[in-house]
């Protein structure tokens, strides 16, 4: 029996048949992290969300990918985790201003479409969605063959909370004397990545993310495809006390705590209150990198900054199990707003 002969834009790569098989995939994955709140279904042109119980709300909103470990996952054949990194970075992103997600977009940009890719991306998407009660209530599949090659893909997403404008984190209460607390990262999260695939030389060779490392207990690659870690159900319940919030990403510590300080304000970093994980140590030394670099560039094993007065920093360290005092805000003394002893 012959086969049905292809269309012209399916001959020009664009399988229009594949899209709505992924549409019919995704379905499931998607309808249970919605809430009373959304309004339409899977399909619509737009998404309807409906905003309750708030006085004087403030929509905060963020954007972000996952960068080139998108890369380890192509090789690694593993898509399930990478949607969890996306969903996580951007709530992560938000609750730094106090806000709780209410719903969040995401864009799949690939080579070739290939439904059961997708579906494993929103599964990890849907997953960290239910996780913090964030509607996954909307996106775009787009198959563009020519801009990627057939196996890669690209993946972005757009969130928005809300908080109330009262309780809106901004950094302005920061003073000195106040507490820096450290949560732990998971390991790279989502930045770094294209220094360690030059470093391990992953694109050339990607027999390496197979190899057992004794430090790592495990293979490389499942180092670096570990999720980034979600800090919004443990902080959530400590907001109200907190002075300010820094998610530790791309520029490590001295380039993304600043950005919360007040003017006349550093944070005075103790480097020997917490133990930086072996996937690091592992990177600088086969990279031979400096120091001075590791922090600018990665978390170094502190995922989430948190500052705050005495006795709500008290509260949190007997609560939270594997939160640890990393520092102090003192007087600035000329333009170093973090210093690292």
């Amino acid at each position: 029996m012959k086969s049905k002969p292809k269309g012209a834009y399916a001959q020009a790569g664009v399988d229009i048949s594949a899209a709505d098989k992924t549409k019919d995939l995704i379905k499931d994955l998607v309808r249970p992290t919605f809430g009373p709140e959304v309004l339409t279904d899977i399909g619509h042109f737009g998404a309807f969300f409906k905003l309750r119980q708030y006085t004087d709300p403030v929509l905060v909103s963020s954007a972000d990918g996952v960068g080139t470990k998108l890369k380890l996952a192509v090789l690694m054949e593993k898509h399930d985790t990478v949607g969890m990194d996306l969903v996580n970075h951007c709530t992560n992103d938000i609750l730094c201003c106090g806000a709780s997600p209410l719903f969040m977009l995401d864009y799949v940009g690939l080579g070739k479409l290939q439904p059961h890719t997708v579906a494993a991306i929103v599964s990890g998407l849907a997953r960290a969605c239910r996780a913090v009660d964030c509607a996954l209530i909307g996106g775009e599949t787009a198959e563009m063959p020519g801009m990627y090659k057939a196996a890669d893909y690209d993946l972005v997403g757009f969130i928005v909370g809300v908080v109330e404008k009262a309780k809106v984190i901004s950094g302005e209460n920061i003073v000195e004397g106040d507490i820096v607390l450290g949560l732990p990262s998971s390991g790279l999260h989502t930045n770094g990545y294209s220094l360690v695939r030059k470093i391990f030389g992953i694109d050339r060779d990607a027999i390496s993310l197979k190899m057992i490392y004794p430090e790592l207990g495990r293979t490389l690659g499942e180092a670096l495809l570990q999720p980034h870690r979600c800090y919004h159900n443990e902080l959530k319940p400590f907001l109200d006390e907190l002075h300010g919030l820094a998610h530790i990403t791309g520029g490590g510590l001295v380039g993304n705590i600043p950005r919360i300080l007040p003017a006349g304000c550093s944070a005075q970093i103790d480097r020997a209150s917490w133990q930086v994980p072996a996937i690091f140590e592992l990177v600088q030394k086969r990279g031979s990198l400096k120091d001075e670099e590791m922090y600018r560039v990665f978390n170094m094993g502190i995922g989430m900054v948190a500052i705050c007065g005495q006795e709500a920093a008290g509260k949190m360290l007997s609560s939270l199990a594997d939160a640890r005092q990393i520092g102090k805000i003192v007087k600035a003394n000329g333009s170093e707003r973090v210093i690292i002893q």
